[in-house]
């Protein structure tokens, strides 16, 4: 072999190595980004919405003064059972009593009064008829039987306003034996006194327009309790009736009990002494649970949390909640939005799948969501690697991006 040809050969083989080499260099400085990769796996997922509020009996009564009046007696205690019926307390009946006897004796005088009137109008008529009888037969002047009928009208007027007193009298008497009544207080269902606000001597006073009036006591039926909770207004919708819930009472932490979802507000609460506002801000919805075999420690007023199931569904695809990532559609970004509406519009969520080293964003359709972890029903397949975080880690992928996965710490047992 020529000289000349073992040069050619020495400086194509330095070429390739050097090409080589070159690759090697620029594929090492090709920038990585350090993530933590996972498999697409199935689970058993429950979608859970938590609310705090307080125990409630399902049943409670105010008892509330009708009428004014001082408290004579008081026939319980803070803590008694009561049954329908039951005395509770009286007021004082002196001055209601007093009006019935006035009223009765006002109606016997009435009715004695009509008797005498109505005698005097069937004289009157009597005496009429006869003048009648004279004038038809020209005995007597004209003038003469219009007095006669003048003093039967006026006869049978005062009877009608003797009869019209009598009335009134009867109204005034059952509207003053109604007030009688009302200053005895018996229980209006089986229950608990729950509250008892008031000693005797006391006055009771009624309400108002601007003032409530005196709340003498509370009866609440125990046996059947709720707890009244406040849901934010995005997690509401997906609230139903008859959903299971578990309820924690913070006076017994050990405790879980059991409820369903059996009232849903159908309009937000209005918070009390909140000043108006031009700001949009959070509104809550009131939601009850009544209890399953609520315990007999329970109190009205207790502190307590819920744990609505609104979803339960087994051996779905779910991907942890921080592998979701928000991205600007490709048709999107060759025309800008002109406005926020129209930007939200044309972001598509989804995950970054791993394959072959390099990051590449998937659409998906979300299901139901976990705790931690959300149903992914579309867009994935069991066992795809992708890429769940950290957050910075995820803010700098793009399509084609080097991902180096972190090997998992090992957990402390």
């Amino acid at each position: 072999m020529s000289m000349k040809k073992k040069v050619i050969i020495i400086l194509a083989v330095v070429s390739v190595i050097a090409v080589i080499v070159v690759l090697n260099l620029s594929s090492r400085r090709e920038k990585s980004v350090k993530a933590t990769v996972e498999k697409v796996a199935r689970i058993d997922l429950t979608s859970i919405i938590s609310a705090s509020g307080e125990i409630k009996p399902k049943k409670s009564v105010n008892i509330s003064a009708l009428i004014p009046g001082r408290i004579v007696k008081i026939g319980v205690k803070e803590g008694d059972d009561v049954k329908a019926g039951d005395f509770l307390l009286k007021l004082d009946s002196t001055q209601y009593e007093a009006n019935a006897e006035r009223d009765r004796a006002f109606i016997q005088s009435s009715q004695a009064e009509l008797i005498k009137s109505d005698a005097t109008l069937a004289k009157n008529k009597s005496y009429y008829d006869r003048q009648k009888s004279l004038y038809d037969n020209g005995l007597i002047s004209k003038d003469q039987l219009e007095q006669a009928k003048v003093q039967l009208d006026i006869s049978d007027a005062t009877s009608r306003s003797v009869k019209f007193q009598i009335q009134q009298a009867q109204a005034s008497l059952k509207s003053t034996l109604d007030n009688l009544a009302k200053t005895v207080f018996t229980s209006p269902i089986d229950g608990v006194i729950t509250s008892l606000r008031v000693e005797e001597g006391e006055m009771a006073i009624i309400g108002t327009m601007n003032n409530p009036g005196t709340v003498l006591m509370t009866i609440a039926d125990l046996s059947v309790m709720e707890a009244e909770v406040q849901v934010d207004e995005t997690d509401v919708i997906g609230v139903q009736l008859g959903q299971i819930s578990d309820i924690r009472v913070d006076a017994f932490p050990d405790q879980v009990l059991k409820g369903k979802v059996t009232e849903i507000g159908s309009s937000a609460l209005q918070k009390v002494g909140a000043a108006t506002s031009t700001t949009q801000e959070s509104k809550d919805f009131k939601v009850v649970i009544t209890l399953e075999n609520p315990s007999k420690l329970l109190k009205p007023g207790l502190s307590a949390s819920a744990d609505i199931i609104t979803g339960e569904k087994k051996q779905v695809l779910a991907v942890p909640i921080s592998a979701l990532v928000l991205k600007e559609k490709e048709s999107a970004a060759k025309t800008p939005a002109t406005s926020s509406k129209g930007k939200a519009g044309n972001e598509e969520e989804g995950v970054y799948s791993v394959a072959a080293g390099r990051a590449k964003f998937v659409p998906a359709k979300k299901g139901i969501t976990g705790e931690l972890m959300i149903e992914i029903a579309s867009g994935l397949k069991e066992g795809q690697e992708i890429v769940v975080g950290p957050y910075e880690s995820l803010r700098q992928l793009k399509d084609g991006t080097l991902i180096k996965p972190e090997e998992k710490k090992p957990e402390k047992k």
